[in-house]
């Protein structure tokens, strides 16, 4: 059974290889202009690797991570030809990403240990979040789990009424107590009545706060603590939901967030709308967060679990890069 089958259906394949469209040809043609006319693998070439994953929104320490293995690699095995670049890069970033505790989970599957689970998630405005909690709950709805929404961000005009209308698409349960009122209350009594009512999950959706403004931020800690008050252990997941079109801006974002909460899991959006995929690769090296789910298009089947070996493979897999005649070979100088 091949890689893909075992983890995904050839819609998920499909899905996933269009939302990382844009990145993988940023990258793949970018590498291509870089290798044409190589014969070795020197200090001209990894400087030219370097600025294409920085540019693909890598990040510069992830970068110089990367870099480095890949400069041992051909190191060690001395002579590799051209059309195995691509193959290095995945077997390195995918090593990379099993490193920041990014596993490989088959399907959108919650936990036996304690019920209900409870997700607490932030996230800045515009970012997508309510989206990510509608099809979310969605998935775990179309296995006939009982899902309750709970409405904690009480600050900006309609939150309230978005995820309303998202429950009502799901058919699932919605928990408000209107605008302008206390989101820690919110959230406990939205976890206070799933456990009553024997929900299997809990999304509380709170305010898109902005991340420069430590007073909101501080509340995120209020909101997390009055969960525990209702349901001790409660949030199971603080899941932060980044843009992946923000580049470099997510991974300031997922800096002030971590300093405020413990964020648990990563969820990024709108990969199907940039070029800088590489974000995920290092906001999951940089903050040792598990990516857990990638948004790669607008329908509401289009949040996929994450994978790191099938992201990695979407980008790097399919193609190889055109060889100069005669097969010509390359090796670290020095």
């Amino acid at each position: 059974m091949s890689f893909f089958k075992k983890f995904f259906s050839k819609e998920k394949k499909e899905d996933l290889d269009k939302g990382l469209e844009k990145t993988k040809t940023g990258i793949f043609d970018k590498l291509s202009r870089a290798v044409a006319g190589k014969s070795t693998v020197d200090e001209a070439f990894l400087d030219e690797l370097e600025g294409i994953l920085i540019s693909s929104d890598v990040g510069l320490d992830t970068t110089i991570k990367i870099i480095d293995r890949i400069e041992a690699r051909v190191a060690r095995d001395k002579y590799i030809n051209t059309s195995e670049l691509n193959g290095i890069l995945r077997d390195e970033i995918v090593e990379l990403l099993g490193e920041n505790n990014t596993a490989d989970i088959a399907d959108f599957s919650l936990p036996a240990t304690h019920k209900p689970h409870v997700i607490m998630v932030v996230g800045v405005n515009g970012v997508g979040k309510t989206t990510t909690i509608g099809k979310l709950a969605y998935q775990y709805k179309k296995q006939g789990k009982n899902v309750l929404l709970g409405a904690a961000d009480t600050f900006r005009a309609a939150a309230v009424d978005q995820l309303k209308i998202w429950s009502d698409r799901v058919g699932c349960n919605f928990f408000s107590k209107g605008m302008h009122t206390d989101p820690a209350a919110v959230a406990y009594e939205a976890v206070d009545i799933g456990k009553a009512f024997g929900s299997d999950v809990v999304i509380i959706d709170t305010a898109g706060r902005l991340h420069n403004k430590v007073n909101l931020m501080s509340e995120l800690s209020k909101i997390k603590r009055s969960m525990e008050k209702a349901y001790p252990g409660a949030p199971h997941e603080v899941m932060l939901v980044l843009d992946a079109t923000t580049g470099q801006n997510a991974i300031e974002q997922a800096t002030a967030f971590t300093k405020a909460t413990d964020v648990t899991t990563l969820a990024l959006t709108k990969l199907d709308g940039t070029a800088k995929g590489g974000v995920a690769i290092g906001i999951s090296d940089q903050f040792k967060i598990p990516i857990k789910y990638i948004g790669v298009g607008e329908g509401i089947e289009q949040l996929q679990v994450f994978n790191k070996k099938a992201f990695v493979e979407s980008i790097f897999g399919d193609k190889k890069f055109v060889e100069k005649p005669n097969n010509y070979n390359r090796a670290i100088k020095g």
